[in-house]
């Protein structure tokens, strides 16, 4: 059967990441103040539980628990996304203040703390001949996981003085004590967790409808977050904050996140490998266990970093554009990678759809099969 890539023999900036660029120029030159930061903040807020709602309204459950059937694979993926890669942040802190400041630190932190791509991490797991059934499902276990670890993790570890001056006090009003106040637990189950809640809730209502309207739903989905950043970006030059950033700082949070993106993408190909997975399986881990992401990410910082979100979500900004090229070469390499012997076992069932069109992989759902943003 003939594969159909979606991805050029090269991977160009993503589109998506120009337009994020566009914005945080935008937000730069024409920041919100005043008036119009009530009324764009509060857009924001409303455009965090709208996208959490189709969050929670694209999730299909069943899929998901069909899924459990791979329990160690997802288990893996879950271990590398929020045990591994929080581990490998709080290292990151040994190289504060010389290599980074510590807000920077904060947002590498964070985003060390976000869920797993799903859109893309199939993408690319289709393109290399991968398990992509078990993407899907470790993809959707993660982001389900997200909603409620990410925000824990980022209470136990952002509050706690890991982020520093910056980085954790505007954590949506965390203290320095050690943990978010009421007022922040509050934001995070009104604007994170509810609308999700009523997304599953109303998804055997409005499931039909998302289907049908989903590249329209697309573009909802992707004005959001550029809203949630221009309000975040303009809140943090009217306070001031960029002055922290230099070119040379950039520069090293740069080589800190490839080095990162490294560690991970050899710690989920060979230790997959050591627990004795087959080669569909260990491309799934490798690319579901190596990436984060953006969609979920950039929503979460808006309500846990409030003020400080447009330095917290650079670092995440950065690594998605990075990922996304990195795993495009991997993905066509192991393409050519020879088919298993028989020595070396059958993969899985599940992988034999790997031969399917990949979805596109600029853009990630946060759940199963179906689409969002990246």
């Amino acid at each position: 059967m003939r594969r159909t890539t979606l991805l050029p023999s090269w991977l160009p900036i993503d589109p998506y990441i120009l337009a994020l660029l566009g914005t945080v120029g935008l937000a730069a030159l024409l920041p919100a103040s005043g008036t119009a930061a009530t009324v764009a903040n509060g857009a924001s807020t409303a455009a965090i539980a709208l996208l959490f709602f189709l969050y929670g309204a694209r999730l299909s459950t069943r899929e998901a628990l069909d899924g459990l059937q791979h329990w160690r694979l997802h288990l893996t993926v879950l271990a590398c996304t929020f045990l591994v890669f929080p581990l490998l942040g709080l290292a990151a802190k040994g190289l504060v203040p010389a290599v980074l400041t510590p807000p920077l630190h904060s947002g590498l932190l964070f985003l060390c703390l976000v869920p797993s791509t799903v859109q893309s991490s199939i993408a690319f797991t289709s393109i290399a001949r991968g398990n992509v059934p078990a993407a899907i499902c470790a993809g959707s276990f993660s982001s389900l996981a997200g909603i409620v670890i990410t925000p824990l993790l980022a209470a136990a570890l952002l509050a706690g003085g890991a982020g520093g001056a910056g980085g954790a006090g505007g954590a949506g009003g965390a203290g320095g004590a050690g943990g978010f106040s009421a007022d922040s637990l509050l934001k995070i189950v009104v604007q994170l967790l509810l609308p999700f809640l009523a997304g599953q809730f109303l998804r055997r209502w409005v499931g039909g409808f998302l289907v049908r309207n989903k590249k329209v739903l697309g573009y909802v989905d992707r004005g959001s977050i550029l809203l949630v950043v221009y309000a975040a970006f303009s809140q943090g030059m009217v306070a001031g904050i960029w002055h922290q950033v230099t070119p040379a700082r950039l520069g090293l949070l740069l080589a800190v996140e490839a080095v990162l993106l490294a560690l991970m993408l050899t710690l989920t190909w060979y230790g997959a490998k050591r627990l004795g997975f087959g080669r569909a399986d260990r491309i799934a881990i490798q690319f579901a266990g190596s990436k984060k992401s953006l969609a979920a990410g950039l929503p979460m910082a808006g309500v846990l970093f409030g003020p400080q979100a447009s330095l917290a979500v650079l670092p995440l900004m950065l690594f998605h554009q990075m990922q996304l090229m990195v795993c495009a070469v991997i993905a066509k390499r192991r393409a050519r990678d020879p088919e298993p012997t028989p020595a070396e076992g059958p993969d899985p069932a599940g992988a034999k759809d790997a031969d399917a069109a990949p979805p596109e992989p600029g853009r990630e759902p946060s759940v199963g099969t179906a689409r969002t943003h990246p």
